[in-house]
């Protein structure tokens, strides 16, 4: 029976005061999707407002960056489902992948929020990577407590973005997960770590996107 992953993705094309280039972090689609699609995992796109979704650091060089570009997948992803017009229970798992678009519009931001509860509610596997784990942020399964409180997970660590984009995003990713109760790790900067915590899988950065998709394929396999 094929297995199909919703992949929750940025519109987001600039991001903070000085307006810096955005969008998905191009490697955080495609790994995933050529591990995922070479499976035989079916993938389907949606993002906030729906349509058009830029990306970021695109590198020619990387032959899985290269075959999602003249896929007809990419072509899908610009046209992209409306999240809110979406039910995450029709898949089995939900990614969100980095960049730091996400940090513009996909964190605590309500249809994302609710399509995580819904997944999460329903059984289903949820998994982001790198400034993905922002759409974690806020979540409440009903009780009022976080829903990273005491789940283990990982994301774009402090040192990481220290290098990176400090002065662009609005607040550190690892910071504001730890304030809900996260039980955060991180490796060294730009190396590959995942962490699956039953259902939840996180990766921290690009190097992690290939990795992560390859415990969500075992999770997959594993569901019943």
């Amino acid at each position: 029976m094929t297995k199909h992953v919703l992949f929750i993705v940025t519109n987001a094309a600039v991001i903070g005061p000085h307006n810096r280039k955005t969008g998905f972090f191009f490697a955080e689609v495609a790994h995933p999707f050529d591990v995922l699609d070479t499976a035989g995992v079916a993938v389907e796109f949606a993002s906030p407002a729906g349509g058009w979704t830029p990306y970021d650091a695109y590198d020619e060089k990387d032959p899985a960056q290269k075959r999602f570009l003249g896929n007809e997948a990419f072509r899908r992803l610009n046209h992209s489902r409306k999240l809110a017009e979406v039910d995450a229970a029709d898949y089995d798992a939900i990614l969100i992948p980095g960049g730091l678009g996400p940090m513009v519009d996909i964190q605590r931001n309500a249809d994302v929020q609710r399509a995580v509860v819904r997944a999460w509610s329903t059984g289903k596997l949820v998994s982001a990577v790198c400034h993905g784990p922002c759409s974690l942020l806020g979540v409440d399964l009903g009780g009022g407590t976080p829903f990273v409180r005491g789940k283990k997970l990982t994301s774009f660590s402090k040192k990481e973005e220290y290098d990176y984009a400090r002065d662009d995003v609005p607040y550190e990713l690892e910071d504001a997960l730890r304030a809900e109760g996260a039980e955060y790790s991180s490796a060294s900067n730009w190396e590959p770590h995942v962490v699956v915590d039953g259902r939840l899988i996180t990766g921290q950065n690009p190097a992690s996107a290939g990795p992560l998709a390859k415990e969500l394929l075992t999770a997959l396999r594993e569901q019943a």
